[in-house]
Parts: structure tokens; sequence; C-alpha cells
């Protein structure tokens, strides 16, 4: 990836996911990454194990990489002078804490403004900064459950389910992103930082707006269908001789290829079947029709039928399955990236080229506190003054 962000430097006082995802994503654009972590112990992440890498979490070592670490006590009055003083130097701070926690320690918006203007200084919460759950801790599957995900995931004869990835703090982190990418293009005019916020809880009601939409035109609230989408038809797995397979023909043509492939040709002009409006409405005869057809069939064979015809299809894969799928490999989404912490440390690369390039992968996610003493130099600090703080056990 061209180094579109070179020159930016920021200040990341987040762990677990969502702030960390945030951050790292500026140190793949170019950015130079400062993780404030706490002495001895560090981002929580570091310790959600099993499963784990050298003895690291690998949720952490999942969203830490291009950063620098620097373990510094913030409730210590000499942890917070560092931070005073690293964000004097800093474009950008984010942080995850609770509204208001950094404000208590005078590490708030205008405490920073106050001593650089040009800061654009981020905050990710849980439910948002006002309201009658601002002050209340959220995590990914919680917010799940509170913005509606969870009705609308699972089979109708089980339980709610949440979404297996981190779609809530990873989007939250993409959101932030975005928010300090805008405020850094307008920090070009006029010279003036910004705030910039978002929640989880935000990022869970703007995922959830298909069917809000659903629910506002229409009084229709959503249900759990299992794989399928309710508003296309066929739009959901099929049982095959040794499993399943994912079939999307979200219009005639693609229904059509669908038909064809699996020697069906008179269902195109089937009445029941010739609009992707009768289609959702007869969907369990469709799908008895289908897969019938499928059953008799490899989950292979049926895929690569279905593929020649054009229809969108694809097996229904495992993690490791993805790891060594040779379009996966083509696209270079995994890739090594030397590290003298975690052997045959492998990463997944960002989704989205410039130039035919991806991420600026520079360094391996850090060790705790590998870089407080050259931060803190680089902050102006001297070496004695750098002791001093450790004896205080600000610094670690």
């Amino acid at each position: 990836m061209p180094d579109t962000l070179k020159g930016i430097t920021v200040l990341d006082l987040t762990q677990n996911i969502a702030g960390p995802f945030c951050t790292q994503l500026l140190g793949d654009f170019g950015a130079e990454v400062i993780k404030v972590e706490r002495p001895g112990s560090g981002d929580d992440a570091r310790k959600w194990i099993p499963p784990a890498w050298a003895g690291v979490g690998t949720a952490f070592l999942a969203v830490n990489r291009n950063k620098k670490s620097v373990a510094i006590d913030l409730n210590t009055e000499a942890g917070r002078a560092a931070i005073l003083r690293l964000a004097e130097r800093c474009d950008v701070l984010v942080h995850s804490t609770r509204p208001g926690s950094l404000d208590k320690r005078g590490l708030g918006y205008e405490a920073l403004r106050a001593v650089n203007p040009k800061l654009v200084y981020c905050g990710i919460s849980a439910f948002g900064e006002k309201g009658p759950l601002a002050g209340d801790p959220g995590y990914d599957p919680l917010i799940q459950a509170f913005t509606g995900i969870m009705s609308v995931t699972g089979h109708p004869d089980r339980p709610p389910a949440r979404v297996g990835v981190s779609i809530i703090d990873m989007g939250t982190g993409l959101w932030a992103f975005t928010g300090i990418l805008s405020a850094l293009y307008r920090r070009r005019d006029t010279g003036a930082g910004a705030l910039v916020s978002t929640s989880l809880m935000e990022t869970g009601v703007n995922w959830m707006s298909i069917f809000i939409a659903h629910y506002l035109g229409a009084e229709h609230v959503g249900q759990r269908m299992g794989d399928v989408t309710p508003m296309t038809s066929p739009y959901e797995s099929f049982a095959t001789r040794d499993g399943a397979v994912l079939i999307t023909a979200a219009n005639d043509n693609l229904f059509g290829n669908v038909c064809k492939a699996l020697g069906l040709p008179d269902l195109p002009t089937d009445p029941r079947f010739n609009s992707n409006s009768q289609r959702v409405t007869n969907r369990p005869a469709l799908h008895d029709l289908l897969e019938a057809k499928t059953r008799a069939l490899s989950s292979a064979e049926c895929v690569a039928l279905l593929r020649k015809t054009g229809a969108p299809c694809s097996t229904i894969n495992t993690v490791d399955s993805v790891v060594t799928d040779p379009q996966v490999a083509a696209m270079a989404m995994i890739k090594s990236l030397p590290s003298p912490h975690y052997p045959n440390y492998r990463v997944v690369d960002i989704p989205v080229s410039v130039d035919g390039e991806k991420a600026s992968l520079n360094a391996a996610p850090p060790a705790l506190g590998a870089h407080t003493d050259d931060i803190l130099r680089w902050a102006g600090y001297s070496d004695e003054e750098i002791r001093n703080g450790k004896a205080q056990n600000a610094f670690g």
C-alpha cells in the first residue's frame, strides 16, 4: 500500500478489538501508531487465551500489527503528564474508555485541544456519549443482542445466535477509521483538529438498516430464517450428498442459470417461480424442487455445475479451507510477516488496494512496553526522567 498516511502519528489508548482494529488500519495505511498499555498487564486481549500464539492471545495479534508499545499507567500523575506530552506531538488520539473517564483524568478532548489544536480526538464507546446507557459497558455479543442482530440470526426452531465474527467491534473500528480520515482531510483546509465519536451500539443499529427499513416501510419485523435471505429466492443453502452448498440467485437471469445447471429448464416459466416475488412466496416448494437435484450431487460436483452456467454458489467452507483456498491465495489475503516473537507469523491483509498494493506490513504486534524508552525520548523525556517514571511505576 502506498503510505497515504505517512507523516501522521497516532496515540492509541484503546484495547480489546474495536479500537485496536481502527488504529491497525491507520498503521496499515502508513501512520506511526503508538500503543499505550498498562505496565505489567497490557491490553486485556493479550490474555484472551486459548487460543494463543507463542503465549499471546491470537485475537490481540490479529489487530495490533504496525504499532509500537509504550507502557504508561494513566492512573498516575506522571503517566497522565506523559500522555499530554505525547498528545502535543501527535496528529490523532484514539481511545475506547467509558465516556467521561479521560475527562476526569484531565485527558479529555478540551484539555488535549488546549495543548494541540490540530489533534483529531476519536472516542469509541459502547452505547454512545449521551443517553441513559452512556456509562454502561458493552461488548460485541451484548450489542448484537441489544440492536436486534441476534433476533434475525440463527434458525427459527433454535434460540437466537450471535454472528460468529466480531462484526460490531470491527465495524465500529471501520467507522472510527472513516471518521478520522474525514477529520484529517478537513484539517488540511482548516488547520484545526476535531472530535470524532462512534459507538458499538450505533454500528449495530446501522448494520440493521435493511431490517429497520422492512419495519418502517412495511411493518415487517424480521425473524430468524437460518441462512435464508427473506427478500430473494433462491438465496439459501441446499443439502448435497456430502454436505451443503449456498446458492444465491438474486434475479431472473441467475435463477435461469441455476435451473439450467440442475436440469430443471421448465422452472423459470412456471407461474409459481417466474418472478422473484413469486419465488419468495413459494420458497418452500422451490427449495424442495432444487434440493431434490442437489442431494444427488456432492458439494464439489454441485458447485462445478452451477459455476459453469454462471450461477452464484459456494461450498460452505471452514476456516482451514479458507486459508488454503486458491482464490484467497490469488488475492494475497494471507501474508507472512517476520516477527522475533511469533514463529511462522502470518496475517490477514486488508481488503482494498491502491495502485495494486495493499497494507504496509512493517511490523508484527509488539511485546508489551517494547518501545517505552524510545517513544518517551521522542516526546522529550531525558533518561533520568524515564528512570524516575519507572521508579514511580508510571512507566513500564
